[in-house]
């Protein structure tokens, strides 16, 4: 599958089409897809220490938490998902928002220099999105700018 393909297919299943979409994607291709890995609260969660992949000091993310991942084959895979949230901003204080993995500030992205990453990214906002990636230097057609 091509990048432009897995584009597409994210796009289509985050506007309702997931069935045009899942027909040209075979089932073992999405089994290959990290689980998605949401929050339901916002406190400071404790720092995830790496099991596999490159050595690192993980950092604490204040009222947030880092994205867990899964190695494949020396790949970093993370699975982002673009969603509304409902964030309570002072006690009885709620916000409709937009964020990622069920929080808005999404979770940290944690890599290192020399790890190779792959992110899918599952679009279930009513609109199109994109990504911009703080601290990467990327081609700037990738970078959701």
């Amino acid at each position: 599958m091509t990048t432009m393909d897995r584009r597409n297919f994210f796009k289509y299943a985050g506007l309702g089409m997931a069935g045009v979409a899942a027909s040209a994607v075979s089932k073992v291709a999405l089994a290959a897809i990290p689980e998605i890995i949401t929050s339901e609260v916002a406190n400071t969660q404790e720092p995830l220490y790496p099991g596999t992949g490159r050595p690192y000091q993980p950092v604490v993310t204040l009222n947030g938490w880092s994205l867990p991942w899964k190695m494949n084959n020396g790949v970093k895979e993370f699975h982002l998902v673009a969603e509304p949230v409902v964030r309570e901003i002072a006690p009885g204080m709620k916000a409709n928002l937009w964020g990622y993995n069920g929080q808005s500030p999404g979770p940290t992205i944690e890599v290192v220099e020399g790890d190779r990453v792959r992110i899918f990214v599952t679009n279930r906002l009513p609109e199109r999105t994109s990504v911009h990636w703080h601290g990467q230097r990327l081609p700037n057609g990738m970078d959701g700018v």
